[in-house]
């Protein structure tokens, strides 16, 4: 996948243990528009499973591409809503 920033990719490797890469790999995902997040630009969080584990995208539209802004596992209580979602 093109849609992120090798940069933030190794920061975001470091920080959060997931490549974002790993996004083009979530499966059965829930896709919210996160108004707290969307001041310069729509962003939208993206939930879904990744290797079974339930993990959180933060995701803008840029050129009809997703760009993948960050990547992690979930917290506790968004699995919690997620499984509730399912």
């Amino acid at each position: 996948m093109d849609g992120f920033d090798d940069k933030k990719d190794e920061k975001n490797r470091r920080r959060r243990g997931l490549s974002l890469a790993r996004f083009d790999d979530m499966v059965d995902a829930i896709v919210e528009f996160d108004a707290d997040h969307s001041e310069k630009e729509d962003r939208y969080k993206v939930i879904g499973r990744i290797d079974g584990i339930v993990s959180v995208a933060s995701v803008t539209y840029r050129n009809q591409q997703a760009r993948v802004i960050s990547l992690r596992r979930a917290t506790p209580r968004e699995r919690k809503d997620y499984e509730d979602a399912w």
